[in-house]
């Protein structure tokens, strides 16, 4: 079963490897002279006088640095980009933050004040590229309220990523306590042109839940926020601060729809769900599985995407018989965090499978592409049918540890931890379940 582990680390190495930024940037936008060329629509950059560059999110350094060199020397352009690393490259005329993840920090603040203040500059003149990817949540923040400080945003934040709400629901109050979110970066951007270009960790037709939307018209209302921190139970872990301010009547909604800053705004994804299944399903079935893709779990609570994707497994298995088949998902599952542990949901989920696959023939993996699980230092973790006895021989109770949201700590003590470090990309999380050819009865 050994075996089954190194193929799934395999395949995730190769998938990480396939997704290329820049090359994305090349295919998806063209550059003829002075006009760039994108989903059918175009940009004459002799018709601006300015061009002004906003880089947000865990891809942000790749994206910059592909579009700079789609643009060329000859077109100067200022930015601000905000990152959870250093950038290993610095493109001359950006201004460069390492932001806080996943909860906002000084460098966050920093960086939101910072493209306020360029934003302030444009007008019909100029054009702004915004280069987004997932983590601009908390990358760049500045509450709506002067009141609410640093250690009420980081409050806020940490009582929503540890709520195990969705994370659609999560942006949805987020938005409509921030000055840079839910489509208030198109209003600070005024009468400028406005071109997002995504790359997008979030499903197809939920581009506004993406960095919690700062270019965006936000779907989402008033009511739909107070209706979150109600069913999660959020008010008894927010910023008094915040509760007082949102009781008064003062948080105003977000723009919509016909808002005059989204006349001349346009949306363009580089990479999304298929160029992360697509490179996963040909490593897969290169490697002589029979591989199907499923992306029906996102936003399932861990332990029923457990049950639905071994499920799955088990139906591909019995469609083939004699061959190797695999399921490839992708998607965030739901992990409330219920104890002091170290891990986040990737390996909660592996944790999960580690008793169901006891002694069958069957490796799990799951790891976020962007190389990070929660508050561990791994991407995820991995585990087959030996796992569990392996557990159980040093002393290590699996249910335990999955109540103590302690998942991390199990894995590392069997070396079966995904550790690939920060990969500067962020499309979804990727779960890869492999199994052996069914024994054929004679």
């Amino acid at each position: 079963m050994a075996e089954l582990k190194l193929l799934a680390r395999g395949i995730f190495q190769q998938t990480i490897s396939a997704i290329d930024i820049p090359l994305a940037i090349e295919r998806k936008l063209r550059r003829e002279g002075t006009v760039l060329c994108f989903d059918g629509a175009t940009v004459d950059l002799r018709a601006f006088r300015s061009v002004r560059v906003i880089g947000i999110g865990k891809a942000a350094h790749a994206m910059v640095e592909g579009f700079a060199g789609l643009l060329g020397a000859a077109s100067a352009f200022k930015g601000v980009v905000s990152a959870p690393t250093p950038p290993l490259y610095a493109v001359e005329g950006i201004a460069y933050f390492v932001g806080g993840h996943p909860m906002p920090d000084g460098e966050s603040s920093k960086a939101a004040e910072a493209i306020l203040s360029l934003l302030k500059e444009c007008d019909e003149k100029t054009v702004v590229f915004f280069l987004l990817s997932g983590g601009g949540s908390a990358l760049v923040e500045l509450p709506l309220d002067s009141a609410q400080k640093l250690d009420d945003v980081r409050q806020l934040h940490r009582a929503l990523v540890t709520c195990g709400a969705p994370i659609e629901a999560m942006n949805t109050v987020r938005k409509h306590v921030s000055a840079v979110k839910g489509g208030r970066l198109a209003v600070a951007a005024g009468r400028a042109m406005k071109i997002t270009l995504a790359v997008s960790d979030v499903p197809v037709g939920k581009e506004s839940v993406l960095a919690s939307g700062p270019t965006l018209p936000d779907p989402s209302t008033i009511e739909d926020a107070q209706r979150v921190i109600d069913e999660f139970s959020l008010r008894e872990k927010l910023p008094p601060t915040l509760l007082r301010w949102i009781d008064e009547g003062q948080m105003p909604e977000t723009p919509k729809e016909g808002h005059a800053a989204f006349r001349n705004a346009h949306f363009s994804s580089l990479l999304g769900l298929d160029d992360l299944f697509h490179p996963a399903h040909h490593a897969t079935e290169a490697k002589g599985f029979v591989a199907c893709c499923d992306n029906t779990t996102d936003d399932w609570p861990v332990e029923k995407a457990v049950e639905y994707l071994l499920g799955q497994l088990e139906e591909v298995r019995r469609a083939h018989p004699g061959q190797r088949v695999a399921v490839i998902a992708d998607g965030e599952v739901s992990s409330p965090v219920k104890g002091k542990g170290i891990g986040g949901r990737n390996a909660a989920f592996v944790l999960a499978c580690v008793k169901k696959i006891a002694g069958k023939k069957i490796a799990v993996l799951s790891a976020g592409t962007d190389g990070v699980d929660g508050n561990s230092p791994a991407a995820g973790a991995i585990a087959d049918g030996e796992t569990f006895e392996r557990g159980q021989a040093i002393g290590l109770n699996a249910r335990y540890m999955f109540r103590e949201s302690d998942s991390y700590s199990y894995f590392a003590r069997l070396g079966d931890t995904i550790v690939t470090g920060p990969t500067g990309n962020n499309l979804r999380d990727l779960r890869i379940l492999l199994a052996e050819a069914e024994e054929q009865k004679t």
